[in-house]
């Protein structure tokens, strides 16, 4: 396993747990509004029909041969705040996802958004 490089190139690629198990498939990456690097993605979950994007920090992510591997095990994943496939994330939701991976959640000087999906 390395560190994932450029993450955004692993897109509809396997995720994988801290235990190793399969959580979902890669789908976007949103980046610090401050720094502008990769710092959390979505991962696409559950059966047709009743799939969902969570999401999940990139901090700590490394690659393996076809998949990528997240800090975090698959259970905390998938009990993360969640969007619809087709949905986008509310501003006022953007707490609630720092807060249930137990990170510090800071908007921009002028209270813009800290997530913006590339």
């Amino acid at each position: 396993m390395f560190e994932a490089q450029d993450v955004r190139q692993w897109r509809g690629h396997a995720v994988h747990g801290t235990d190793g198990s399969k959580i979902g498939e890669l789908e976007a990456i949103y980046v610090d509004t401050i720094t502008d690097q990769p710092y959390f993605a979505t991962v696409k979950t559950g059966m047709l029909g009743r799939q969902r994007l969570v999401f999940v920090p990139l901090t700590g992510a490394t690659v393996s041969p076809g998949h990528l591997n997240v800090a975090y095990d698959k259970k905390l994943v998938k009990d993360a705040p969640a969007i619809d496939t087709d949905g986008e994330l509310p501003v006022e939701e953007e707490p609630a996802i720092f807060r249930h991976y137990e990170l510090n959640y800071q908007p921009g000087s002028a209270g813009e958004r800290r997530l913006a999906r590339r």
